[in-house]
């Protein structure tokens, strides 16, 4: 197998039209390709600056789940902390865990942030949702986000593999009326709800019940509930 290294977008967006597989750390496709045979050609993102962004508003989708850090929202801090062990995260990218793995445990963390995804296909680059993202798998070059307010992300290892994931987040949104939004994943699934900040926290929760969170197990429900209202104490008034 010819490992490809591309150092732009341009030079990448060759590699995907010649046929090159994208790969991030390869921590799951290597046991894949073991089994079902190598491809020709893989491509790496790690010396494309573009997919190598941290800071305060953007995170890049070949950066290793350690280098994830204080730089970004502390939901996204810790998610990406608390995957696999040690040595994955060092070897795991951004893009490998949101696109190439079935549990995707950065995935309810982007989701509150209500994160954009910049992409590459063979036509070049574009901007898409995380739900347009995931359905279609495009390569992922980006995510870029608005700071939240407060976030907070808890992980339930009791509950089973795999782990409940609960995330929240209080984004500013253009009326200036924030949005709470929250992502729990349970078993494969993702579940989203957003609705209006409000200070009453049991305001919030009553709303929050309506979307599809409200069909969430008694045992998640609760979870949800402490998340919420850990979020929204640490929303400034």
């Amino acid at each position: 197998m010819l490992l490809r290294l591309p150092t732009s977008v341009s030079e990448a967006r060759q590699c995907l039209s010649e046929g090159a597989i994208p790969v991030g750390g390869a921590t799951l496709q290597w046991a894949v390709w073991q089994r079902d045979g190598f491809p020709q050609q893989a491509m790496s993102l790690r010396e494309v600056p573009e997919a190598n962004v941290l800071g305060a508003g953007e995170l890049g989708a070949a950066v290793l789940l350690h280098r994830v850090d204080e730089r970004v929202p502390e939901v996204l801090h810790q998610a990406a902390s608390r995957v696999g062990t040690g040595a994955v995260r060092r070897t795991a990218t951004v893009g490998g865990n949101i696109v190439g793995s079935t549990l995707r445990c950065l995935l309810p963390a982007a989701l509150v942030l209500d994160a954009r995804a910049t992409a590459l296909d063979t036509a070049g680059t574009f901007e898409t949702d995380l739900t347009e993202l995931t359905a279609k798998r495009p390569l992922l070059l980006s995510l870029r986000w608005r700071t939240p307010l407060a976030s907070t992300y808890r992980k339930l290892p009791e509950t089973g593999e795999p782990p409940l994931v609960i995330a929240a987040a209080v984004t500013p949104e253009a009326d200036d009326r924030p949005l709470l939004r929250v992502a729990v994943r349970d078993g494969y699934d993702v579940l989203t709800g957003t609705v209006p900040y409000d200070t009453a926290g049991d305001r919030v929760l009553d709303t929050l019940s309506g979307t599809s969170l409200g069909t969430l197990p008694r045992a998640a429900r609760e979870a949800v509930r402490d998340q919420v209202t850990a979020v929204l104490a640490r929303t400034p008034a």
